[in-house]
């Protein structure tokens, strides 16, 4: 460890939404040289990914749900909360407690704002989140991962900065490869994912959707597709009674090796996936999940449906037809996939883990570093909007397009 060594404690609820960016921090602030823990709840605890070097501490988080009369149980385990995450502090005394959302994070900032030590949220959606909405007034820093956010106050924008949303390395690492070649002759590779909810009117609508292609499309097919342990049997017959070939699974472990290898993406929007597409630079076809918060899966395609890298469905209209004539008029001719997946890779923000590194090292060492201002509060994410002749926004790469 160097001299300038610091602690930094991160607090993300146990999902991958949450805890996928805080671990790509962990990695670049361990990779400078510094101190990291993490507060979660259970699943985050035991959540695949998770970094060998990187310490996890439970704390009781209450969830407020719609319900009143649970609020009075939910209020005292956030105190109770809140006084164990001030002990774990007086031992590791960090620079700064950065939250990334979730209930587990609430308790976890409180007890760092009570002791004076600098806070700052990520919000990973295009909707600030509930305990990042709670807390925005008080928090030293927001940190974005679009332009764009809804529920975040005029009053704030001095405070916030445009990171973007960090990926994992083996995803990030595809960034520089060409977008496959895509041929009237050639095999037409489609992914399918939707995570653990409302996966199966993936499965229910996509098999048969492909199944309405144009011959010259169909015939090319090649599918893979997570399906939940429920549906994959009738998933399975129904490629099969289409005759198109797909491989289907419950769950992959190469999926950053099939992401490099896909020519379409089919599935939900949530911010990992939509950062990973991004990043990659895979044209989409998205179906937000209607029952996420605040319909933040849905403001999530904004960005780059707006860019013309990927279409947006909603799912009262998802049936296998309107997928179809989507996926038609993206795929026909090569070159319009081709731009799409350019469209797709100008959106990405390569730079976030790096980006939301300088801003928490900004706290309690040196002053905030130019290199993450834009004007007056956006970091080196929005300069590349800003700045049209900037190579890694605006100038082909030569991915096909």
């Amino acid at each position: 460890m160097t001299s300038s060594t610091r602690h930094f404690v991160l607090a993300a609820g146990g999902t991958g939404g949450h805890l996928t960016p805080a671990f790509a921090l962990a990695h670049e602030l361990e990779r400078r040289g510094h101190h990291v823990a993490l507060i979660t709840d259970e699943r985050g605890e035991a959540i695949p990914g998770k970094p060998d070097f990187l310490t996890a501490h439970v704390l009781p988080a209450g969830r407020f749900g719609k319900n009143p009369l649970r609020w009075p149980a939910a209020i005292k385990a956030v105190l109770q909360g809140r006084t164990m995450s001030q002990r774990l502090y007086e031992t590791v005394q960090p620079t700064a407690v950065i939250g990334f959302g979730g209930y587990p994070a609430l308790p976890a900032l409180l007890g760092a704002q009570a002791m004076e030590i600098p806070t700052i949220v990520h919000e990973q959606n295009a909707v600030l989140g509930r305990v990042n909405r709670l807390l925005a007034g008080r928090v030293d820093a927001i940190a974005l991962s679009y332009p764009d956010v809804d529920r975040l106050k005029a009053k704030y924008e001095k405070k916030t900065h445009l990171v973007g949303n960090p990926v994992r390395p083996a995803v990030l690492s595809l960034r520089d490869q060409e977008f496959p070649a895509f041929t009237e002759e050639g095999l037409f590779r489609v992914l399918v994912t939707g995570g653990s909810q409302g996966a199966r009117v993936l499965s229910e609508v996509v098999p048969d959707g492909l199944s309405m292609l144009p011959p010259a499309l169909r015939n090319r097919l090649q599918v893979t597709q997570q399906c939940r342990p429920e549906d994959l049997d009738a998933v399975r017959a129904r490629y099969a009674n289409h005759e198109i070939p797909a491989e289907l699974a419950t769950y992959f472990e190469n999926m950053s090796a099939r992401l490099a290898d896909t020519h379409l993406f089919i599935g939900r929007a949530g911010a990992s996936t939509i950062a990973e597409l991004t990043a990659v630079g895979r044209p989409a076809i998205l179906v937000p999940l209607p029952i996420a918060t605040d319909d933040h899966q849905a403001a999530n395609t904004r960005e780059i449906v707006k860019a013309g890298g990927a279409r947006s469905i909603r799912q009262t209209g998802f049936t296998a037809k309107e997928l179809a004539k989507q996926i038609a008029a993206m795929a026909q001719r090569p070159e319009t996939l081709a731009n799409a997946a350019h469209a797709a890779w100008n959106c990405g923000r390569p730079d976030a883990a790096s980006d939301l590194a300088d801003l928490v090292e900004s706290f309690g060492g040196a002053d905030m570093m130019d290199v993450i201002r834009v004007g007056e509060n956006n970091a080196r994410g929005a300069s590349q909007e800003a700045a049209p002749n900037r190579a890694t926004r605006d100038t082909p790469r030569g991915k096909g397009a």
